[in-house]
């Protein structure tokens, strides 16, 4: 028996700027460039192992094992990695969170820039950042963003195969701190890969779309001058375009609950009284609350007070994916 093993550890991050719908679905490539910020605190960690004495593909996620549609996204994946490292071998994957799983915390992109990492050094190759970026969008489109560390642009000109993400400035630039307040653990019943399906079936996708370039330049911006004030008129913006766009889509989407909306006029009502702090939301209830990483204890707790809070997670400004050794 051979085998080869590697184990990373990955964090999650919140789109600023969000990216909703593909025009290459296959390839995970965006209808628009997004910019976000790595989540540190909050992390996945993931071992592989590439075993002869394997029959198939395994994955343990969070304790437990792992089969169906997740064991065959994960898979395919692994098919891709295999293919590029010219190796024939099936892989354990275990892989857990300390945070919740598929409740829009972005399990996924730290799940898959975890794996891509851990996979591609397990099966012999040595990627560059830009290359490992590129690798975890086919798991997930944003994984790439979770390779880089700090502010993270995934950039996007046309339709290009060759999409990853950048560092736009390092954790260190800009001490921001994330509170998360859990409305539901729970996991969404529809995912992101089949929200970004219907994303052009709502009236309002391609005018988001096309406005993206703007708010994009506008946050850019924000995060480079550390400008709170037009950092949270961009991010609260884009965020209700894109529920907008998940309300009108066919289906319609609904991910919002009541303690969500409550958390959103909480937000804006504290902004109006002079506490610099804003909202947005994933594909998910949960409200993710930027501020200062100075009042982060201080919104923590406001939020706890919330009727439907369950509780309160808290990150900061984090780095890019590593290897454990």
């Amino acid at each position: 028996m051979s085998y080869l093993t590697a184990t990373s550890i990955a964090c999650p991050n919140i789109a600023f700027i969000k990216y909703w719908g593909n025009c290459e679905p296959e390839a995970r490539i965006p209808a628009n460039g997004s910019i976000s910020m790595n989540l540190g605190g909050l992390h996945t960690r993931t071992q592989v192992t590439f075993d002869s004495g394997l029959a198939s593909d395994q994955l343990v996620l969070d304790g437990r094992p792992a089969s169906g549609p997740t064991l065959h996204r994960v898979s395919a994946f692994l098919d891709v990695v295999r293919h590029i490292a010219d190796l024939a071998l099936f892989a354990q994957v275990v892989s857990a969170n300390n945070f919740p799983t598929g409740a829009g915390i972005a399990s996924s992109a730290s799940g898959f820039a975890a794996l891509a990492l851990a996979a591609s050094r397990a099966a012999g190759l040595e990627l560059d950042e830009y290359e490992l970026s590129r690798l975890a969008r086919r798991g997930s489109g944003s994984a790439c963003r979770s390779v880089p560390g700090g502010f993270v642009e995934w950039e996007v000109d046309g339709c290009d195969p060759d999409s990853g993400a950048v560092s736009i400035a390092a954790a260190e630039h800009w001490p921001l701190g994330d509170c998360v307040a859990i409305v539901n653990r729970g996991h969404k019943p529809i995912g992101s890969t089949e929200g970004h399906a219907i994303a052009y079936t709502s009236p309002i996708q391609a005018a988001r779309v096309a406005d993206a370039p703007r708010r994009l330049e506008i946050c850019r911006r924000a995060i480079l001058q550390r400008d709170f004030d037009a950092l949270a008129d961009a991010m609260e913006l884009d965020s209700n375009l894109m529920h907008a766009v998940m309300m009108t889509s066919t289906p319609r989407l609904f991910y919002w609950e009541s303690p969500t909306a409550a958390v959103m006029r909480a937000v804006v009502d504290w902004r109006k009284s002079g506490l610099p702090i804003c909202y947005t939301i994933d594909a998910g209830p949960n409200v993710h609350v930027i501020c200062l990483s100075d009042k982060i204890a201080e919104v923590s707790e406001r939020l706890r007070r919330i009727s439907g809070v369950e509780e309160v997670l808290t990150a900061h400004t984090g780095g890019p994916a590593s290897f454990i050794l």
